[in-house]
């Protein structure tokens, strides 16, 4: 009965996230177009005319992670032009150029910001107007884009840090950092003492030409800031204010999101209740836990950092694969010496695993708040890195008897895999600065799709299912995340 009642709030849970989705969507219509090679996304009411708000995604991001915002100023009359990036989300062209100067990725990604409002200020209902709003690594392009174009009246900038900010220019810009984003806020402060204010107050009116406020949105950081309502209001208060506009109603997404995305977990649960019903695997004795789970942690970094790779158009996607691999391969070679025996079952169950990982949960993300299908050009990413993935997985797996040993076992063993890949940054600091970036990742993996694993290796008991399902998954998750760059340009 227990499971029955399980599953019925896992799908209220995903019905009400969708439905709470939709709802937003109700009276807004949502296009897909290109401009050149840049996928875009129009979101409109139907007849509405005004300003055009266009909106850029930060570092590996996409068009879905910004939804909140097209949805927001689509909703309060604007029309919104939401767009990925080269290198991002479903733009097949990656980025380019010397990523560390101005006149390299920078000027890249500038030429295509301008490209886009171009196309933007074209379409039916705008008016000629334009306001750019960007988060992290795009909140600087849109200063810059803005300074540049005199059809910019307004600029919001999300998480924002910019050399390009004077006293003098933009002469119009909001800043919004999440509260919990300490070193983002004190830079924001910074930039309002130059015009003699501080954090909360506003300088000048946005309609008489400059103005200029900086706020901490409430209980947010660097990603929920684009959920947070109070952040939302503000920037379409502040539109409202530079354009005569009223503000409209800022749709509750935040929560809709993490509704689905939680019952569509939680769903899992009861599905890997169909499986075959199987014994735990032996321990590993606690000795051999102890080296598997620490040695190969220390041992990896130091081998594969040596190794020069440069296939990949992914930034550091070479070296995770290798170190995936080597990592999974010295694990399970360990166990073996040691007296473990691999089951040959599972493996069905693992596809149907990473099936459901994908199709279900993968898609809901892809629809509402990041881009998890791959265009042609990532497969390849994905087939690279999914067999180390694999390895890494079997073996977290065969450390952990298929996810059923203790919550303190599970974390040394996966606290060592993240610790080795610190080491690696740490050894080679300019080559693989951008790993860091990944460990977000590997957090939120471990706790959506690494949940899902759990059910089923607590269910059949097969490291084999858990190691193929959660490899897919993470080889897959990382593919499709990863900015794609190749150099020079």
């Amino acid at each position: 009965m227990g499971k029955w009642i399980f599953a019925v709030v896992a799908v209220l849970a995903l019905g009400v996230g969708i439905a709470l989705q939709e709802r937003a969507r109700a009276g807004v219509e949502v296009r897909y177009d290109r401009v050149g090679t840049t996928p875009v996304t129009v979101t409109q009411q139907a007849g509405a005319e005004g300003p055009v708000v266009v909106i850029v995604h930060g570092f590996a991001g996409s068009r879905q992670m910004m939804s909140a915002w097209s949805l927001t100023f689509a909703r309060a009359g604007y029309v919104a032009v939401a767009m990925d990036l080269e290198g991002h989300g479903r733009n097949p062209v990656p980025m380019s150029g010397d990523v560390t100067s101005l006149e390299g990725t920078t000027r890249i990604l500038l030429e295509e910001i301008a490209r886009v409002v171009d196309w933007a200020v074209a379409l039916p209902g705008v008016d000629g107007r334009v306001a750019l709003v960007g988060h992290s690594m795009s909140s600087d392009l849109v200063v810059r884009a803005g300074i540049a174009d005199p059809r910019v009246e307004a600029i919001v900038g999300l998480s924002v840090f910019s050399g390009a900010v004077t006293a003098d220019v933009p002469t119009n810009l909001l800043i919004l950092n999440g509260a919990w984003e300490g070193a983002l806020r004190a830079e924001a402060q910074r930039v309002m003492a130059e015009v003699d204010a501080v954090e909360g107050e506003t300088v000048g009116t946005p309609v008489e030409g400059f103005a200029r406020r900086a706020v901490a949105v409430p209980f947010a950081e660097h990603v929920s800031i684009l959920f947070a309502v109070g952040g939302l209001r503000e920037a379409v208060d502040w539109l409202g204010a530079t354009f005569g506009r009223g503000s409209g109603e800022v749709p509750r997404l935040g929560w809709a999101l993490m509704l689905l995305l939680a019952g569509a977990v939680m769903l899992a649960r009861p599905l890997a209740g169909l499986l075959p019903q199987g014994d735990a695997p032996e321990a590993l004795p606690q000795r051999v836990f102890w080296v598997l789970a620490l040695l190969p942690a220390l041992v990896v970094p130091l081998v594969a950092v040596r190794i020069e790779a440069g296939a990949l158009p992914v930034l550091v996607a070479d070296y995770l694969a290798v170190h995936l691999g080597l990592y999974g391969l010295l694990v399970l070679g360990g166990a073996l010496v040691a007296g473990w025996r691999p089951q040959a079952r599972g493996w069905m169950w693992g596809l149907a695993l990473a099936a459901f990982g994908i199709g279900v949960f993968g898609m809901l993300l892809d629809r509402y708040a990041a881009s998890f299908v791959p265009h042609a050009g990532r497969l390849l990413i994905i087939a690279a890195i999914v067999p180390g993935a694999v390895l890494a997985m079997w073996a977290d797996a065969a450390l952990t008897q298929a996810t059923r040993a203790t919550l303190w076992q599970r974390a040394i063993v996966r606290g060592g895999f993240m610790g080795s890949l610190g080491i690696a940054v740490a050894l080679d600091f300019e080559r693989l600065f951008f790993l860091l970036l990944i460990f977000p990742v590997i957090l939120l993996f471990y706790g959506t799709f690494g949940m899902m694993g759990r059910w089923v290796g607590r269910r059949t008991g097969s490291s084999l299912a858990v190691g193929i399902g959660l490899g897919v998954l993470l080889g897959w998750a990382l593919g499709v995340s990863f900015p794609m760059y190749v150099a020079g340009g």
